[in-house]
């Protein structure tokens, strides 16, 4: 079963949980954002009386409404079966300080008859070969295990049934029981009795989900007494208090008072944004992952769940914004430190704890674009313990940037050859050269603040200023380079790479990194040209001319880089223009997507993608502050 749509989030720093909007929860992960994901399916259902199970994410007769707990990262699903007038509340959310998945449920019987009813669980995880998932009950819980993990589930309620083994061939008629405690099944179940409820009455149960990294049997009984004495209440509130805190703290743009539709969307979006980063950050090493994983068997894509360098320099700049300064400081104090080579550059992309990601090739911006980010923070910061403690890390990277400049200036094309932005096309590409010249001009201006931190040595500060003037032609040589190869002089345009084509990314040109003002003529033709190929009939771009990944549709970053030049360039109407075609387009709980499907004109594809609420954040800040 593919699960590509996340479209509600909860989670701490440790746990992270995704759900369907009709309330199914479809991953849990654990001990980070990006890696261990445990759910095959988790479905939940009620037999009322004497009927066959109703699962409460699938039946004909349900009517759904998601919404957070205002302020919070607490979900919140109304679930209205029509057929039996049974409305069911379901909250989700992880406990701030307890590695715990809370869901509870209320029960109204809004019918005029007695209800009976019982409350299902079948439960499967990911398992395989080398780590096989067995099932065993004990202490009224259902415990799934593995080699180094257990999967608790714990409630206070009574249990009619557990079943461990051939769960698929009763499960539908809602029969869960059967002689074994123990089995070597992937998928279990368990039935709770919620009981009687007359009409206008209601009932609750209470599900907490543990994971421990740890099958030893002593701690899975000592995890099941101390899991089914958690006050749920207590920790409701905990974790609504901590998410208003936390959303007070880095409510740093001050949105005036919102008082249309449009408005109230906007700063849906806006908190959403600010609830989400910390749900993407590993805690421990600063990485930060791009998404939440849609596609685990890589169906339709590479997969999402790993930290990009680049996906974290635009983030590191909404966080830095957001007053998340720490978070970016760990970002590149820490991640960027253990995952630099030794030869100086980073790789496409790694798992948030640091360990290489599964990678295709070599984009080269992500080694630039962290020398860029690095002195972008300090910007926001001034830092100069920060720029010292990561000066070597800068250094090394800016040494593999000038071997790999030399090559591509002395026509050694095909050793040196990257992946563009996109990871489609292998070739030297304007994108990646932009983001090097920025990255050299960063480190002149790093070695610049540097050079008093060492002024009782003087034989590097000779180094220093020997290496800004090399450093100054390349910036030189790296312009004339675009200029004479990737520019277009039939069209009048910047191109991408020798395919010739039109490409958002050509606005790097000038935002973020600043080769050439915004109103010169080479650019406004560019600029023209993007907006003649690129821009949809309904007013969103794609990334570039036959974009078709996923459909084809406009994605969110690209209107937001429109939405950057035009600010650049002062002009607001315009950039308000395309901010408020991502506004428009978000999803219901406040996401933004990669792509904007333009048929339905509704977020498409990945759901909270953090590059798109980073890039959000930064053109929101420019019009609102």
């Amino acid at each position: 079963m593919e699960k590509y749509f996340n479209d509600a989030i909860v989670g701490n720093k440790n746990m992270l949980a995704s759900f369907t909007k009709k309330g199914e929860l479809i991953r849990l992960l654990y001990p980070s954002m990006d890696y261990r994901q445990f759910i095959d399916f988790f479905h939940v259902g009620i037999k009322i009386n004497d009927s066959a199970l109703i699962y409460l994410h699938d039946d004909i007769n349900n009517v759904y409404n998601q919404k957070y707990i205002e302020d919070t990262n607490i979900l919140k699903t109304e679930i209205i079966n029509t057929y039996f007038k049974i409305d069911i509340i379901q909250t989700d959310f992880v406990c701030v300080n307890k590695n715990s998945l809370i869901k509870k449920y209320k029960f109204i019987n809004k019918n005029n008859i007695n209800l009976n009813v019982n409350f299902a669980i079948h439960s499967s995880l990911v398992t395989n070969q080398n780590n096989q998932v067995t099932g065993y009950y004990r202490e009224n819980s259902l415990i799934q295990y593995m080699h180094d993990y257990t999967f608790s589930i714990v409630s206070k309620n009574k249990v009619l049934g557990s079943q461990i083994n051939n769960n698929s061939q009763t499960i539908s008629e809602g029969i869960i029981g059967d002689k074994d405690y123990i089995g070597m099944s992937s998928d279990s179940s368990i039935c709770y009795e919620i009981g009687e409820l007359q009409p206008g009455e209601e009932k609750e149960i209470d599900i907490l989900i543990c994971i421990n990294n740890t099958s030893d049997i002593k701690n899975i009984e000592t995890e099941i007494e101390n899991a089914s004495k958690t006050d749920i209440k207590k920790e409701l509130e905990i974790a609504k208090k901590h998410w208003r805190k936390y959303l007070r703290e880095h409510d740093t743009v001050g949105l005036p008072t919102h008082n249309s539709e449009y408005m109230d969307l906007l700063n849906k979006i806006y908190k959403r944004s600010i609830l989400l980063f910390p749900l993407l950050t590993n805690i421990e090493t600063g990485g930060i992952s791009a998404a939440v994983e849609i596609d685990e068997n890589k169906t339709q894509c590479g997969r999402y769940s790993f930290c990009w360098p680049r996906d974290g320099i635009f983030i590191t700049n909404a966080l830095d914004i957001l007053n998340m300064k720490k978070e970016s400081e760990k970002f590149y104090k820490n991640f960027c430190k253990i995952t630099q080579s030794k030869n100086g550059r980073w790789e496409q992309r790694f798992y948030t704890d640091g360990n290489l990601a599964p990678c295709w090739g070599y984009q080269i911006d992500e080694t630039a674009s962290v020398v860029y980010g690095i002195y972008n923070h300090y910007k926001r910061t001034k830092n100069i313990k920060f720029l010292k403690d990561t000066l070597k890390m800068c250094e090394m990277a800016t040494k593999y940037l000038k071997k790999y400049i030399n090559n591509i200036l002395e026509n050694i094309e095909e050793e040196y050859k990257s992946y563009d932005i996109w990871e489609e096309n292998e070739g030297i590409h304007t994108y990646s050269l932009t983001a090097i010249f920025s990255a050299f001009q960063a480190m002149i201006e790093i070695n610049k603040l540097i050079i008093p931190e060492f002024q009782e040595n003087r034989l590097k500060i000779e180094k220093i200023n020997k290496e800004n003037l090399e450093l100054e032609k390349y910036i030189v040589d790296i312009k004339d380079y675009i200029l004479k190869n990737l520019y277009d002089n039939d069209k009048k345009t910047f191109v991408r790479n020798k395919d010739r084509k039109i490409d958002i990314s050509l606005l790097g040109l000038v935002t973020p990194f600043e080769m050439f003002a915004p109103k010169e003529k080479k650019i406004l033709n560019t600029v023209e040209k993007i907006d003649l190929t690129l821009r949809t009939y309904t007013g969103g771009y794609l990334r570039y001319e036959g974009d078709n990944y996923a459909g084809g549709n406009p994605w969110v970053i690209a209107n937001l880089w429109m939405a950057k030049y035009y600010l650049k360039q002062g002009s607001k109407k315009k950039a308000k223009e395309c901010f408020e075609f991502v506004v428009k387009t978000a999803t219901e709980l406040g996401f933004l997507g990669e792509q904007i499907d333009n048929k339905t004109m509704k977020a498409n594809w990945v759901i909270g993608l953090g590059w798109s609420h980073a890039m959000f954040i930064d053109v929101l800040k420019e019009l609102y502050s």
